[in-house]
């Protein structure tokens, strides 16, 4: 696996605050086994980058064409005012907002799950 290609899977799991054990649940392998795909260590199909793609919400292309630098530098052209407030170019706000709905959901997800798991040992060891 090329080098670019763990790396702009892994920085786009971070912009999309994605954690590897989420990636890992999500592709039925463990998260070690997801971090040797990001760092490399094990050899990546393109079934399992189709994968990848679908869970980030993404094409594969966008993965392969991602540029982290330009995305950070169209990302925060941000201008301030006087008063130090800071306004966000109208350009970039629905990629804003899509940012924070998808961390909105990973977050629902995750609480769901953290009350799955407590609903789990509730019933193995009883009531608190």
């Amino acid at each position: 696996m090329a080098a670019s290609i763990k790396n702009k899977i892994k920085s786009i799991r971070e912009l999309k605050n994605y954690t590897q054990e989420y990636m890992a649940d999500q592709l039925g392998v463990t998260q070690a086994g997801y971090s040797k795909i990001e760092k490399g260590k094990t050899i990546l199909s393109f079934e399992k980058l189709v994968e990848i793609a679908r869970i980030l919400e993404i094409s594969v292309e966008d993965i392969i064409s991602f540029d982290s630098q330009r995305y950070f530098n169209n990302f925060n052209r941000v201008k301030g005012n006087n008063n130090g407030s800071i306004l966000i170019n109208s350009d970039n706000s629905e990629a804003l907002k899509k940012l924070y709905e998808d961390k909105i959901s990973l977050l629902e997800k995750l609480l769901y799950q953290t009350e799955q798991e407590l609903e789990r040992y509730k019933k193995r060891f009883g009531q608190f």
